[in-house]
């Protein structure tokens, strides 16, 4: 079953607001069996918006509008709905009694435009919005199914989880497509499709691969077509044990599970505890920690060092290595992270120094050059990372890198 969605309004075409309706919609469509196949944004326009019904019918099966349905005159799509369906007006008493409702609570009087909004088209199957005054539309036309929803994003939210989704699958007997994703990080896309290249091969027609690439992640998304829902997951499983054998050291997690999410659940079940010394990437990898819920729990505490001499005066690196070898080199970011977990008394501490771009860079260090370091009771592992010249992407990959080490030591050692 095909669907197309269609978000309505002029805000979203000249980038004042962004469309996370569309994204959002398509991922509960997925879920639910139905493949989205076209994805538009339109003007506030009644030329616009028929042309695109007519497009979107001759396309899909489903068709999903979302905005528009305000009480002020820049909100057309009711009114256009009904002249493109042909349909009179009727007073649906129920959202009316919705929108007095909603206007008591807020101790305001239902003006005569509010009470419009109870005014719905006659050939319309009315959807309650119970979040709000604007009720959904759902049409039925030469076995096409259209329906219009708010575009505010938890109004939609509400009535497509609660109504839209419900129906649909009712309405068209829908089969199964489900999806999982394995997260990756620490090898660039290309060089992870040559390692997984032969199980790729292997995957059956009815599953489809796809890469999703960001800095320092590539996402592996498997999707497969079916009856019989449960049946398709066992099998995305079994190919992902497959997987495990060819890149188990780069997976740490899936379906969009952060890796700060990963390290904070792994920390909890050690019981121990993290600290930072960062330099080129200036507590973004203590920004990454922090933003999980509950990270009191495992994290001390960061020094952002991108001084030398805060790196001699907090982290009591030695003078001595800061001039021999500079602040980018294993001498210097090993003591960065025995400094901070002695000076903050955790388990672990990580430690970045690099050149993140784009001024900077030497023959010898060229811009992108990292080194990252993990101190706990053992001792102090480094590593060296070369990542590009881009200042953006360099921080972001110098923190994840970070993560992903403790990540492993965490996962050796429990």
């Amino acid at each position: 079953m095909k669907a197309e969605i269609i978000n309505i309004g002029d805000e979203l075409l000249i980038g004042q607001v962004v469309n996370t309706n569309a994204s959002w919609m398509a991922a509960e469509l997925t879920k639910s069996g139905i493949q989205v196949v076209y994805i538009s944004s339109i003007a506030d326009d009644v030329r616009a918006i028929e042309d695109e019904l007519n497009a979107a019918a001759e396309r899909a099966d489903i068709i999903l509008i979302s905005g528009g349905l305000g009480p002020t005159k820049d909100d057309i799509t009711k009114k256009t709905l009904a002249g493109y369906f042909e349909s009179g007006f009727v007073f649906h008493e129920p959202t009316f009694e919705q929108v007095k409702k909603i206007f008591a609570a807020r101790k305001f009087e239902v003006s005569e435009l509010n009470r419009q909004q109870a005014l719905i088209p006659e050939k319309c199957t009315p959807l309650l919005n119970i979040s709000g005054t604007a009720p959904g539309m759902w049409f039925e036309k030469d076995g096409k199914v259209f329906v219009s929803m708010p575009g505010v994003p938890f109004e939609m939210k509400t009535m497509m989880t609660d109504q839209v989704i419900p129906r649909l699958v009712k309405y068209f007997r829908l089969g199964a497509i489900v999806h999982k994703t394995v997260m990756t990080t620490g090898m660039p896309e290309s060089f992870l499709a040559s390692q997984i290249q032969d199980w790729e091969n292997n995957l059956p027609h009815h599953i489809h691969l796809a890469y999703l690439p960001q800095p320092g992640i590539v996402r592996l998304r498997l999707s497969a077509k079916g009856k019989d829902k449960e049946k398709l997951m066992a099998e995305i499983d079994r190919h992902i044990n497959t997987l495990k054998t060819y890149i188990s050291d780069i997976i740490f997690g899936y379906d969009d599970v952060s890796l700060e999410e990963v390290i904070g659940a792994l920390l909890v079940k050690s019981g121990k505890t993290i600290s930072t010394a960062e330099s080129c990437t200036g507590g973004y990898l203590a920004h990454l920690i922090t933003s999980i819920s509950g990270s009191s729990r495992y994290f001390k505490g960061s020094v952002v060092s991108y001084a030398n001499a805060v790196k001699r005066d907090l982290l009591h690196v030695d003078a001595g290595a800061l001039e021999q070898y500079g602040a980018v080199s294993r001498q210097v970011v090993e003591a960065m992270a025995a400094g901070a977990r002695e000076q903050l008394k955790t388990d672990f501490s990580l430690a970045i120094s690099g050149i993140a771009g784009p001024d900077g860079g030497t023959t010898e260090k060229p811009v992108g050059t990292v080194w990252i370091a993990l101190s706990d009771k053992d001792g102090v592992i480094s590593q060296l990372f070369h990542f590009g010249e881009h200042r953006g992407r360099n921080i972001r990959r110098s923190a994840l890198a970070a993560l992903n080490m403790l990540r492993l030591q965490l996962e050796k050692k429990n």
